[in-house]
């Protein structure tokens, strides 16, 4: 047996004896007793790991389950695609968590029994909660584009909407393309995750392009009647920035690839041939969520109690960030994720001390998008709690956009970035 392996056992050991607080007593038991699992490592739910220790004031046993040894962004991960930043600089470790006092156990957790309250590991471990944050992030309809799955797992035609190895996948696959050729991006139905994030892929794809292959050309292909998120921004850029190399084609539906072909099936179109197919598939919550029977939102989202976000289904299941079923204007983001993790965090401590949560949060919402190297433009957004609605509410008035792409919004992406990681991570 390794030395690391050791303690984690020895950990694992402690976690899954100590004792479980009697659930008639959970709102009144001292904090110290008491112990949250948090599921998912995202910046969802490591905000709210981080924060349930600063909001208990270090008393709160927090337990982080997830298997990887360090966070990698999704914001930022298109300008790994234009060259202009490596995967490194997008990789933050989880040792910020450990400073406060956040036990990581490196394994996923693969059942959740909500009567039981506790989780099981994929190691066999079983932990016991108080309450559970479950931050699953998204998981893939594959079949609603029939041949992907199968292109997927062949490295063939690539998401890359998980940032990480497919990230530099999706970049040899840009880079090897032909000049003159076509790199095809097809855009799911909304809701999805990151509302501007593919509009954003496409000016930065065209900017390599333009630099390192000027006959090729971006082709989008959206699902939706138009842009879903700062329409006339995009198409200003596009127009100055990249002329005829964006050619954007609004309900375009895709049904099916053929990946030795390099084609795109539409469901009322013509096929679209193209040198790379990037093709997004239609999302929903992840695995876990709907495993657990929590996403019943259309069987792919997941119904929360906006107070606390407590899954309607199981009230001592917290679920955070792109899982959702999201309140009214409001985007799934990792800005958003952030948000809805301190919210929660402060609900979960003051219900556990006894004491009623915050009866009107407030969330905030911003989505910075990077059109070239140095450029960039935003939406804002704020969210009230409405009482009477018992939901969230976009503020009228509150936040906006950009007047038009600008290098100074351009070092606010930057700043923003570094800023979120050190929020949620640091």
């Amino acid at each position: 047996m390794s030395g690391t392996a050791q303690p984690r056992r020895r950990l694992l050991r402690g976690l899954a004896a100590a004792p479980l607080l009697p659930l008639a007593g959970c709102a009144t038991a001292p904090l110290a007793r008491a112990r949250v699992v948090v599921v998912g490592g995202g910046l969802g739910g490591a905000t709210a790991a981080k924060y349930l220790r600063l909001f208990s004031d270090h008393r709160l046993e927090v337990v982080l389950v997830e298997p990887r040894p360090a966070f990698v962004s999704c914001p930022v991960s298109n300008l790994v695609l234009a060259g202009w930043k490596g995967l490194d600089e997008l990789t933050v470790a989880y040792d910020g968590l450990a400073r406060h006092g956040v036990q990581q156990v490196r394994d996923r957790v693969g059942r959740i029994d909500p009567q039981a309250r506790t989780a099981t590991l994929a190691g066999g471990a079983t932990l016991r909660y108080d309450r559970l944050v479950l931050a699953p992030g998204i998981d893939f309809l594959w079949d609603e584009v029939d041949g992907l799955r199968q292109a997927h797992d062949a490295g063939q035609v690539l998401h890359a909407w998980q940032a990480g190895p497919e990230t530099l996948a999706l970049r040899r696959q840009l880079q090897a393309m032909p000049d003159g050729g076509v790199f095809a991006l097809a855009i799911p139905e909304a809701p999805y995750r990151c509302p501007p994030g593919p509009y954003e892929r496409a000016c930065l794809v065209a900017a390599y392009l333009q630099r390192h292959k000027p006959r090729a050309k971006v082709l989008v292909l959206d699902a939706n009647p138009d842009l879903t998120s700062k329409a006339a921004l995009f198409r200003q850029a596009w127009r100055h920035l990249y002329g005829d190399r964006v050619e954007y084609l609004p309900q375009h539906r895709a049904v099916g690839v053929d990946a030795a072909t390099g084609t795109l099936r539409l469901e009322v179109q013509a096929p679209v041939r193209a040198d790379v197919l990037n093709v997004l598939p239609p999302m929903r919550a992840g695995a876990l969520a709907v495993q657990t029977g929590l996403a019943t939102a259309g069987d792919r989202w997941c119904p929360v109690r906006f107070l606390d976000f407590a899954s309607t289904v199981a009230p001592d299941i917290h679920v955070l960030g792109d899982a959702l079923q999201a309140a009214p204007g409001m985007p799934k983001s990792g800005h958003m994720a952030n948000a809805q993790a301190k919210v929660a965090a402060a609900a979960i401590v003051m219900t556990l001390a006894g004491r009623p949560p915050e009866p009107q949060p407030l969330l905030t919402n911003v989505c910075l998008s990077q059109v070239d190297e140095a450029q960039a433009i935003h939406v804002a957004s704020v969210h009230a709690y409405d009482t009477g609605r018992a939901t969230y509410l976009p503020v009228p008035g509150a936040g906006g956009l950009s007047d038009a792409p600008s290098t100074l919004e351009g070092r606010h992406a930057e700043a923003w970035a570094r800023n979120i990681w050190r929020d949620s991570l640091g």
